[in-house]
């Protein structure tokens, strides 16, 4: 990363951090700010504003020692000015400590935050001569969960419970995990990954197989998406999702609904083998994105404005329930979502979650098969709306595909990837039967 980037950019990074502690998807904030900058500008402001909300957790530790007066005594937009130069001190490489505290100081007087130009100085300052921050956080030795919450930057409710699932190794190696920079992933659509290779290779891309059976192929970091897809008829997805596509394993010719479809990878993919799929969502601007797909790619998907708990089908052979959960497994790839979420949540979209899922089994007839599927880790969002379900409903059963890798099944035959073992996303998806 060079020196810094302009003040444009600096400010555009601001804004977007702003627009992200008040409760907007990073994505979403970066897309609408970052848009009208140059491509270098815009590569900084990505890398500086996901990166801070990455590390928040362990940003706040270190200007917590630094400001007197506390976290909870500074305004939300100077605390925003903090972490922008914390995190460019110690995590921006090509940053020297002077422009990180200068360029922080006059940004801070150029957003209307000058009042603070002192306070950020002095905390700035203190901050760079502390020099690397490593031995500030506490020791798994003397206070694990102090450790995995502050030096792993992750929200003290969530440690404790995966603490209590999994245990320090596992937990750790997921904390990791989540604050590394994910891979970028093109799932071929209609074509063989081999072929898709020697595709790519021909336009001077290079790709590995991702493995586990997803289909995926990683791309060569740097790899311009737009360009892979413009080789390759795809889409860009992680393993772990198209994994759940794979799971659902549709008869040959059947009709799918995919009632939770936006933006349309999974659908995308069950069309390979579906005679026709009928992509359902809320929102209409996020299903122009499936049409975009299904066009580009000339698959069988058809897009409806449609409430999950309602199929927009009479019936269909497969139902997928791609459900709206709280998403810890794939924290890694939207890393502000850990600071937006509470420990009432998985409880409170678990009801969600098992009135959309009650209400899709009613297109399913007889011998037809019900997938419900998550990117969450809790088990209250997985295992137990599983359960409810096929307690109430009693003609339905588990019933795992048959090609599958043993190492995402579990020893219920539903589909459990774990970030922490794979190096993917998590995901999880239970297929049920319908009893003929």
């Amino acid at each position: 990363m060079g020196a810094g980037g302009s003040r444009d950019a600096r400010r555009v990074a601001f804004r977007v951090l702003r627009a992200c502690t008040r409760g907007q998807r990073l994505d979403r904030a970066l897309d609408t700010r970052a848009r009208a900058l140059a491509p270098r500008d815009r590569h900084w402001v990505h890398a500086l504003a996901y990166g801070a909300a990455r590390l928040r957790g362990r940003l706040d530790y270190i200007i917590a020692r630094h400001a007197r007066r506390g976290l909870e005594r500074l305004d939300p937009e100077v605390l925003d000015l903090l972490r922008m130069g914390v995190y460019q001190l110690h995590h921006m490489e090509g940053v020297p400590s002077y422009a990180a505290v200068s360029s922080t100081v006059e940004l801070a007087r150029a957003t209307g935050a000058g009042r603070a130009a002192g306070l950020i100085n002095a905390v700035l300052r203190a901050a760079a001569r502390a020099g690397s921050p490593a031995d500030a956080f506490p020791t798994p030795a003397t206070d694990l969960e102090g450790y995995l919450t502050h030096r792993h930057s992750h929200p003290r409710w969530l440690v404790r419970r995966w603490l209590a699932r999994w245990g320090r190794s596992d937990t750790e190696a997921l904390v990791r995990h989540d604050n590394g920079v994910p891979g970028l992933f093109l799932r071929p659509v209609g074509i063989e990954a081999e072929p898709a290779r020697e595709r790519l290779r021909a336009a001077g891309m290079t790709a590995t197989e991702a493995g586990l059976g997803c289909g995926c192929l990683r791309l060569a970091a740097g790899t311009d998406p737009a360009r892979a897809l413009q080789a390759v008829p795809g889409v860009i997805q992680d393993p772990g999702a198209a994994l759940v596509a794979r799971y659902a394993a549709p008869p040959p010719g059947a009709v799918v609904a995919d009632v939770c479809a936006a933006p349309g990878g999974k659908a995308l993919a069950l069309s390979e083998q579906a005679g026709y799929v009928v992509a359902a969502d809320l929102s209409l601007p996020r299903l122009k994105l499936v049409t975009a797909s299904a066009s580009r790619l000339r698959t069988r998907v058809g897009a409806v404005v449609a409430d999950a708990g309602s199929v927009p089908v009479r019936r269909a052979d497969l139902v997928l329930v791609d459900v709206p959960c709280s998403g810890t497994g794939t924290l890694a790839r939207r890393p502000d979502a850990r600071w937006r979420l509470t420990g009432k949540d998985p409880a409170r979209l678990a009801r969600v979650q098992s009135r959309l899922l009650a209400g899709a089994s009613r297109a399913i007839p007889p011998g037809g098969l019900l997938v419900y599927s998550t990117c969450t880790l809790e088990p209250e969002e997985n295992d137990e709306v599983v359960e409810g379900f096929l307690s109430r409903h009693p003609e339905f059963r588990l019933e795992a595909p048959g090609d599958m890798n043993p190492q995402v099944l579990d020893d219920r035959g539903q589909l459990r990837v774990l970030p922490q073992h794979t190096g993917f996303d998590g995901a999880f998806a239970a297929r049920m039967r319908r009893a003929p």
